[in-house]
């Protein structure tokens, strides 16, 4: 069967959050028989904070130990967590800039698992907050991105899709298809008089995952709101969503990224997984 996930690619570092990824990443493997590889990514230290002129060689010996530190705690986390019988791999970005390289990776993975970006400490934290969001409009790659908690995400069981009919989306959609064959409940919401609605036999969001084994209810409302964002995310909560399925709404070009209000409200507010693609 196609849209089967096979290979999950998950973004490691030194933080606590690393452990919360790869976690969930093993157990949805375990869940659709794929592999998991864990890439090491964290900013060096000429790329995180450049040296000032006249830096003594104390200093530059005192921070590569600290990330030396720091790569070995990773590589202890996923030799503690991963699973026996889960084809796991380990890898490790030393590349610069560090964001395209890490996307170029991604290209050979069906799923991402990355983290929002939130307070930490090391180098780790240094990460670029628009991350995730860069990572999935390079590569074209779909990504579940998990809430700065320290709480364990369930497997997505109970699953709201953001439906737009847009390009985004529709990647969103087509790359989750895997989860919501398993899920137990699917509720499409949507908004605005081009959110997807047809008349007789056209096809629309509802009939296509029907015709990929997925039951969903939908509900449409006429007027797109302002804070879609945020009402999305409330929705969600009263709907006991352990899941938001959405497109990363912006543009990519080079290396700049813009992102549209909706999505940037999500990734910063988000309380449960978010899968997203551009």
């Amino acid at each position: 069967m196609g849209n089967e996930l096979k290979q999950l690619l998950v973004h490691a570092d030194a933080s606590p959050q690393f452990a919360q990824r790869l976690e969930f990443a093993c157990r949805l493997a375990i869940l659709h028989g794929a592999g998991v590889t864990a890439l090491y990514a964290s900013p060096s230290a000429s790329e995180a904070i450049p040296a000032a002129s006249g830096m003594g060689p104390g200093l530059a010996v005192r921070r590569q130990n600290v990330q030396d530190t720091e790569l070995l705690r990773a590589r202890s986390v996923f030799g503690q967590l991963k699973p026996a019988g889960v084809p796991a791999a380990w890898g490790e970005i030393h590349e610069f800039p560090l964001v395209p390289a890490f996307a170029e990776q991604a290209l050979y993975a069906d799923l991402l698992v990355l983290g929002q970006h939130g307070p930490g400490e090391g180098w780790s934290s240094l990460m670029p907050t628009d991350f995730p969001e860069t990572v999935i409009a390079l590569s074209g790659r779909a990504a579940i991105v998990l809430p700065y908690t320290s709480a364990k995400p369930d497997l997505p069981g109970n699953v709201v899709i953001a439906w737009k009919p847009t390009r985004g989306a529709a990647r969103a959609v087509t790359a989750a298809l895997p989860i919501l064959r398993n899920a137990s409940a699917v509720h499409i919401l949507s908004w605005g008089a081009d959110a997807g609605a047809s008349t007789g036999a056209s096809p629309h969001i509802v009939s296509y995952l029907k015709a990929h084994g997925v039951q969903a209810t939908w509900q449409r409302e006429d007027a797109e709101p302002a804070n879609l964002g945020d009402l999305l995310l409330s929705r969600a909560f009263d709907l006991r969503a352990d899941l938001l399925v959405m497109g990363c709404y912006g543009r990519a070009r080079a290396y700049e990224w813009v992102l549209g209000g909706t999505s940037r409200t999500v990734l910063k507010s988000m309380t449960l997984p978010v899968l997203m693609a551009h």
